[in-house]
């Protein structure tokens, strides 16, 4: 018997609302059941080439499929929220093909008619207020059960079709919106990192005391919380980042926290109520994140007590190797010998740093090796020539004249460090600056 898909949609959406219905008469006894992701940075394109048939990125493909997991997963085990929590593209301008792909997946939760919030994060928004964020379409066209939250929020049953849950939503703000106060002489704080934490807490302290004690509450931001690992997303970071201090967000009368932003799962309150949870991006950026796995979360949440599950995602294989030559005997031997197996190379993303003294170059056949790891998705070669040389200082310039980045780059410079390598290394010192400079350990 062939089932008719527009029956099956009209009786699923009633029995949602049905479902509603009982929670608004016995909303005490509701367990909330909500999936939550975040940073799917669905267009990045550093690694692959074009698909054929679809003319996508293969890169791309990648972060889609873990996306079609994401939405399947919500669809399958019947989810009540789905939250995600900011950076759905590289930056703010994406291109419409990728807008499209996007639109295709979150258009299937809303077909589905489950409530979904989706918060906006730095790379979504332009630093300017007057420009449409990434994800306007849905704001603008307001498909339904699908809510975009760019400003701070306070969401009700009202606002989520009878939820019996409030969720307090803290999107990236921005420091242009903020310094429009410090020159008014709205406040009297000049730091405008400062001016937003300040005024996140004045409004999380608020708005607690506005929200119905007996509803369980969520809160969900893009932001950084201090004491969270670091994954790489600093290559991709926007600007410097305002810290809010983790007390903020470990108050016991949240029930779950949905984070954002960084790219590392996870709990930073593990083991205590509530759980303040990043989920980690759902596809590795970059080899800065080789060893982290990918996911999303399952919880189920009541008032005052709530369990979560990460869910793992098969993701493409990063594979980095790095070998020093010390003498000029057998080099592509041992080069090959430092590279995983034919098996494991398979449709893996991978990379080989060589170093090796001046003059070894010409014993290097990245032919060979290139051949050898042929069945890989990608095979990156990074070759660091090693020399007695020193970097200089320009005449008349002394070390104390420079800043201590300045003096970081030199140094990369002097290690011989590649373009790349160096910028990244350049940027984790600026947020380790900056940390330090805000006054987080």
């Amino acid at each position: 018997m062939k089932t008719n898909p527009m029956l099956l949609a009209i009786l699923n959406k009633q029995f949602m609302m049905i479902k509603r219905f009982e929670w608004s008469l016995h909303y005490n006894y509701a367990m909330i059941k909500l999936l939550h992701f975040a940073d799917a940075h669905i267009d990045m394109t550093n690694f692959g080439s074009h698909d054929p048939e679809t003319g996508l990125p293969e890169r791309v493909m990648d972060f889609l499929r873990s996306l079609d997991a994401i939405v399947q997963a919500a669809i399958d085990e019947k989810v009540d929220l789905v939250i995600f929590a900011g950076d759905a593209y590289k930056d703010r301008a994406p291109a419409p093909t990728f807008q499209r792909e996007w639109g295709r997946r979150l258009m299937r939760l809303s077909k589905a008619g489950i409530p979904t919030i989706l918060l906006t994060g730095n790379h979504d928004i332009s630093p300017s207020q007057r420009k449409a964020h990434a994800m306007q379409e849905f704001d603008t066209l307001a498909p339904e059960h699908i809510s975009v939250v760019s400003n701070l929020r306070l969401l009700a049953p009202a606002d989520l079709e009878g939820l019996p849950i409030q969720v307090m939503a803290i999107p990236w703000i921005t420091r242009a919106g903020v310094m429009q106060s410090i020159t008014s002489g709205d406040t009297e704080e000049e730091d405008p990192l400062r001016v937003i934490e300040n005024s996140v807490s004045d409004w999380i302290s608020q708005t607690l005391t506005e929200i119905d004690p007996d509803l369980p509450v969520i809160l969900t931001a893009h932001a950084s919380i201090a004491g969270a690992k670091l994954g790489n997303e600093q290559e991709i970071k926007i600007g410097r980042d305002v810290i809010f201090p983790l007390g903020l967000v470990c108050n016991p009368r949240f029930d779950y926290v949905a984070l954002g932003h960084i790219h590392r799962h996870q709990d930073l309150n593990a083991g205590s109520h509530p759980p303040v949870v990043y989920p980690g991006s759902i596809e590795r950026v970059d080899f800065g994140e080789v060893n982290e796995e990918k996911g999303f979360v399952i919880a189920n949440i009541e008032k005052g007590h709530t369990t979560y599950e990460w869910r793992k995602l098969p993701i493409r294989k990063f594979i980095d190797r790095s070998v020093t030559l010390v003498d000029e005997i057998n080099v592509n031997e041992k080069l090959i010998a430092a590279m995983p197996s034919p098996e494991e190379l398979k449709d893996a993303i991978v990379r080989l740093k060589i170093t090796y003294p001046q003059g070894y170059e010409v014993l290097i056949d990245e032919s060979r090796l290139h051949t050898y790891a042929k069945d890989a998705f990608e095979f990156k070669l990074h070759k660091n020539s090693v020399s007695d040389a020193r970097s200089r200082l320009p005449d008349g310039q002394e070390t104390s004249s420079l800043s201590p980045l300045q003096l970081l780059d030199l140094f990369w410079k002097e290690k011989h460090e590649d373009e790349s390598e160096r910028e990244r290394l350049q940027t984790l010192a600026q947020n380790l600056i900056n940390q330090v400079q805000s006054g987080e350990e």
